[in-house]
């Protein structure tokens, strides 16, 4: 069955992999994005919409475009986030918290506008991309991984609320994954993580794209309130 997605920042890497997952499987789906759009997406039949998840009204102008498009979100892949990464005593309180803004805060902002027309239809998925760093921490990212904590948290929460409704909430936290934002990094830096994983790799997007596309499956009914961890073993917690 034809569902309508979202994907929020799904332009690029993990949230671009997952939008075409969803599309391969007849979905009519949609991403939100900042930055430029690449050429496949709108080659795939994937609507664009500009969006800043920060801001609630952007957010439901941005519902409001993909109702009239493409009908009530069914699925949403809360994806969008930021990185200002940096030493606790040098961190600004701006710097973090506008990555708790965008990535914690935005995840709530997009869940509670796309959750009034899954109760409606008494039927939906959630899955928010959380993050490894959110379950171990990171040097230099505490805001990064305190927002993705957070999303353990309001995951949870929203389950318990709307299970009733037949409404499940997932979280997904991906490990070192081959994106843009990884391959900015020195080589030896890279290997390093990879040599960290127990499977002795990085992963690709489109592993995580597989788990989320399952999550948000008829299959996965019965599954919500979990965190479920694609990162070659490295947090066996």
């Amino acid at each position: 069955m034809s569902r309508v997605v979202l994907v929020t920042g799904g332009n690029r890497g993990i949230g671009l992999a997952c939008a075409r997952a969803f599309a391969a499987r007849g979905d009519r789906v949609a991403v939100t994005c900042r930055g430029e759009v690449p050429p496949e997406i709108v080659e795939s039949g994937i609507l664009p919409v500009a969006c800043d998840v920060t801001d609630s009204e952007a957010v439901d102008a941005t519902f409001s475009v993909i109702e009239e498009k493409l009908g009530p979100v069914e699925v949403l892949v809360a994806n969008a986030g930021i990185t200002r990464d940096g030493l606790v005593l040098r961190m600004s309180d701006e710097d973090f918290s506008d990555v708790v803004d965008a990535n914690l805060t935005g995840a709530f902002r997009v869940s509670r506008r796309a959750v009034k027309g899954m109760m409606k239809g008494r039927w939906g998925r959630i899955i928010l991309v959380s993050s490894i760093a959110g379950r171990i921490g990171q040097t230099g990212q505490a805001n990064y991984a305190a927002s993705k904590a957070g999303l353990v948290g309001l995951g949870r929460s929203l389950a318990k609320e709307f299970a009733s409704r037949n409404v499940t909430v997932n979280v997904v936290a991906p490990g070192p994954i081959r994106t843009d934002m990884l391959a900015s990094l020195p080589e030896e830096q890279q290997d390093a993580y990879a040599e960290a994983v127990p499977l002795g790799r990085l992963g690709q997007a489109d592993e995580v794209a597989a788990l989320v596309a399952f999550l948000a499956s008829d299959a996965a009914g019965y599954i919500t309130g979990a965190v479920v961890p694609v990162d070659g073993g490295l947090f066996m917690g």
